[in-house]
């Protein structure tokens, strides 16, 4: 079995796979090494193969230390950085700078649909947009404020505009501050996503288009433009990774 650490802004997801599958799945605000070896005595079944030999760590913030240490020692662990060997080729010019998060959705995608045209549209604490070629090239994309992110804006940077909580659907016009606030973010997010798509779909007719992320499920009701999610891409995408690494 293999352990998938992703640790993002927000939470922190850990996993464990055998070959392809999820075997099982957490997240935390944070993770600490107890929680780590009770997630693991869980999720074993006890046989003779049900081992954890190779685990995988991804994170976009500072991972810490006591976590760096109880992983290496217990197992072959990658900690992915911008020198990690991958099924895919980076054409991006600044790949120091990629988002680990990132690496692994463009990985996850063409593992979904190879050489294939594929939008991955990750929507979190920010919305990013991974564009990867029918070659397996990933090429960039585009990152804009998360939902969230745009309420706690408008607060942050204004005197009098309240901070609100998203709701599942908004009027056009808004009839109030925080209707007017709900129109402004919701509707306004929809259609930049919608309008980034169809420029896309101009270039790549036959582009697939993938979304995941914390905000999947309201995207997935909304949008006119048709996308396959995936809650869990970023993981997945991991677990190739490290298969990757492990069969080279």
């Amino acid at each position: 079995m293999k352990l998938i650490i992703d640790y993002g802004n927000t939470l922190a997801k850990i996993a464990l796979f055998s070959g392809d599958s999820i075997i099982g799945i957490k997240a935390f605000k944070s993770i600490t090494v107890e929680q780590l070896e009770d997630f693991i005595d869980e999720n074993k079944s006890g046989k003779s193969d049900d081992i954890v030999k190779y685990c995988i760590v991804s994170s976009v913030r500072n991972l810490p230390e006591k976590i760096r240490s109880f992983l290496s020692s217990r197992f072959n662990t990658i900690e992915l950085n911008h020198t990690t060997p991958l099924p895919i080729t980076i054409k991006y010019s600044t790949p120091k700078s990629l988002g680990n998060d990132r690496i692994a959705l463009a990985v996850a995608a063409t593992g979904l649909f190879p050489f294939k045209d594929i939008l991955v549209i990750d929507a979190g604490t920010c919305i990013t947009y991974d564009f990867i070629n029918r070659k397996n090239e990933y090429l960039g994309g585009a990152i804009s404020p998360g939902i969230n992110m745009r309420y706690k804006a408008l607060n942050a940077f204004t005197d009098k505009l309240p901070l609100i909580n998203k709701i599942e659907n908004a009027k056009l016009i808004g009839n109030s501050t925080e209707n007017s606030i709900q129109s402004g973010v919701l509707n306004g997010v929809m259609i930049e996503v919608d309008g980034v798509i169809d420029q896309y779909k101009e270039i790549y007719p036959s582009l697939k288009t993938i979304f995941t992320g914390g905000d999947v499920n309201y995207f997935d009701k909304y949008l006119k433009n048709n996308i396959f999610a995936n809650s869990n891409l970023v993981l997945e995408g991991l677990n190739m990774i490290l298969k990757y690494n492990v069969e080279e």
